[in-house]
């Protein structure tokens, strides 16, 4: 299926796609760092009922973590989360997008990039996170 012929960006374009990703992202996101045991990730997006973290590597987004990459490596056998750390399965092939693109323009890059999220960045530095659900979010409550 082709990113035009989509039924979740037809809605999406009736519903006004015109706003900027400022205007649905999350603020302030929750992040870890590399060091971090994939346990604690774990947790910490369970607490905070979200599935992506950014990872941080001297005050920067190095990456990000998912929670389908940490049970990627649960599958396997002998693994332990406590003992694996965010360095072990986070991905770093970053895509981000500015508070100022469109949310058209994001959503496009998720989806050809098959993504769930993209960091939101302002002169390289982490300002908030836009995933799928608050995408659909805003397409289900407008």
């Amino acid at each position: 299926m082709s990113y035009n012929n989509n039924p979740i960006f037809a809605i999406f374009y009736k519903k006004g796609a015109q706003m900027n990703v400022f205007d649905i992202m999350s603020t302030n996101p929750i992040t870890i760092g590399e060091g971090k045991s994939l346990k604690y990730a774990l947790e910490l997006m369970r607490e905070n009922n979200i599935r992506h973290l950014p990872v941080l590597k001297a005050g920067k987004a190095s990456g990000i973590l998912s929670e389908r990459d940490i049970r990627f490596l649960e599958g396997y056998e002998r693994v332990d989360l406590e003992e694996l750390s965010v360095s072990d399965a986070f991905t770093d092939d970053l895509y981000s997008v500015s508070p100022d693109e469109s949310v058209k323009s994001a959503s496009k890059l998720m989806f050809e990039n098959k993504i769930g999220s993209l960091l939101v960045k302002k002169d390289q530095d982490l300002v908030g996170i836009i995933t799928w659900i608050d995408i659909l979010k805003y397409v289900s409550n407008n």
